[in-house]
């Protein structure tokens, strides 16, 4: 099959999935695509062009995503809605491809077109709401880390540790909030939970823009 960007960059992700930043080379690329490796440099001219192209594919993919299902929303629609709309498709997106998560976490300065957009308009959502100029990088940028680490932390390696009774009855002695206050909730409502969360912390900012 003949060699494409589309093609080469599935391979990346398919590849990064499985050995993170660090491990992913191009000759891992080339040999999961029966090519050589240099055959890979006519269509991408580096292992960072190619991260970039990975990164950009995952953003862009949340970018358009979200500007479909913001274009959905009503017209009284509130700006917490917007940034809600913004993280669960970012979230989504992630999911969707194969390490994309580790992608954006693992590679902080790969920047990319879909990256900036998802963070050009995610600034804009805040301005609009209020939010002083000063705060929003660190909001946006707070916001942003969140799905990421979130995603991170979904697809880790479930681990449900055997706990005896004794040993049940030792934790909550110990540790009581944690055994018996922390709510039991499915993964996508934890989410909306936890965004909902920091968009009432934005929110004080546009209450009070004094906060330094």
């Amino acid at each position: 099959m003949k060699l494409t960007k589309e093609r080469i960059v599935d391979a990346g992700m398919a590849t990064f999935a499985e050995t993170g930043y660090h491990g992913l080379s191009m000759r891992q690329v080339a040999e999961r695509l029966g090519a050589h490796a240099g055959s890979l440099y006519y269509h991408v001219r580096s292992k960072d062009e190619l991260l970039a192209l990975m990164a950009d594919r995952v953003s862009r993919h949340a970018y358009d995503a979200a500007g479909t299902a913001l274009a959905a929303l009503p017209p009284d629609v509130t700006w917490q809605e917007k940034i809600e709309v913004q993280a669960a498709e970012l979230r989504r997106s992630i999911q969707q491809h194969p390490g994309g998560a580790l992608l954006l976490a693992d590679s902080p300065g790969t920047l990319s077109t879909g990256g900036l957009s998802l963070m050009e308009r995610l600034l804009e959502t805040l301005l609009d709401a209020g939010v002083p100029a000063e705060h929003c990088g660190i909001a946006a940028d707070t916001l942003l880390s969140h799905v990421t680490g979130f995603v991170l932390q979904e697809q880790a390696e479930p681990q449900t540790p055997t706990v005896t009774a004794e040993t049940y009855g030792e934790l909550r002695a110990r540790f009581p909030l944690v055994m018996e206050q922390m709510p039991r909730l499915s993964q996508d409502e934890k989410f909306q939970r936890s965004v909902r969360l920091l968009c009432t912390a934005f929110e004080t900012l546009t209450r009070d823009d004094s906060v330094k």
